[in-house]
């Protein structure tokens, strides 16, 4: 793992703390970071799980849609959002 990779993550999780995000939401941010790869199988398989939560589901939904909405810099949020649901319904 690059130092400047290390940095992000933690940048990632103090962000998460400080604007009191859940598990589930830090999640979804985690899974759709503008990191140039998307989250491994064992993210997916967490999200799935949480979604059997009411809670969890909504906390979810609210952030994947917010994340649906980001524009500019941070257009990956947007795209892996998009794939995460694909994936979604072709699972389901």
């Amino acid at each position: 793992m690059s130092l400047q990779h290390f940095g992000k993550s933690a940048l990632r999780v103090v962000k998460n703390y400080t604007k009191g995000y859940s598990d589930a939401q830090a999640k979804v941010r985690d899974a759709t970071s503008n990191d140039p790869w998307g989250p491994s199988g064992t993210q997916m398989n967490e999200l799935a799980e949480l979604t059997y939560n009411q809670q969890d589901f909504v906390e979810i939904m609210e952030m994947l849609d917010k994340r649906l909405n980001d524009k500019g810099k941070n257009w990956r949020h947007a795209f892996k959002v998009r794939e995460r649901v694909r994936r979604i319904r072709v699972n389901d």
